[in-house]
């Protein structure tokens, strides 16, 4: 199975594809959408629309596992992470892959198993699991790694399959 983790973002959205199989992971490609800070807010989103669209259609992966969304101090940030992460969700409606939410506390419990587990024990983590040399940067990037590795641990659960079939 072929899964793209995205970690939304508007200056930054990380993405990793990782293929799993058999219980094994290999890493596919992994990178982030950048957009320019002064760029009008519209603009920004195409340019993340495009290059998920882009990634979409260039690996055709099975599913897309996406971290929820949780609210912080900033309202207007949290606004403007969740309408880039809508252009991200359509594209991958409009290509037709299974979208997957995962919260923070998910992904931790799912990639170190502990879900209080502080982002550099995932990163590490993460590094290890993907046989990577390095953990990946920006953290977006690795953040997105994380997430594809949470819905292949989820997606392999006889929970998830069972839900399949109701």
């Amino acid at each position: 199975m072929l899964i793209l983790g995205i970690d939304p973002g508007y200056a930054i959205v990380g993405y990793g594809l990782v293929e799993y199989q058999n219980n094994r992971f290999r890493t596919v490609d992994y990178g982030a959408i950048t957009t320019p800070a002064g760029m009008p807010f519209p603009q920004r989103l195409q340019i993340i629309y495009r290059e998920t669209q882009a990634l979409l259609e260039n690996y055709h992966p099975q599913a897309m596992a996406v971290e929820k969304l949780y609210f912080q101090n900033n309202q207007k940030t949290a606004i403007d992470v969740a309408q880039a992460r809508g252009v991200v969700l359509l594209a991958a409606q409009l290509q037709q892959v299974e979208i997957f939410e995962y919260t923070p506390l998910q992904v931790k419990s799912s990639v170190v198993g502990y879900g209080q587990a502080v982002k550099k024990q995932v990163q590490e983590m993460t590094r290890v699991l993907l046989h990577l040399d390095s953990i990946p940067k920006p953290d977006d990037t690795a953040d997105a790694l994380a997430i594809a590795i949470c819905h292949a641990h989820s997606s392999g659960s006889l929970m998830n399959r069972l839900k399949q079939y109701q």
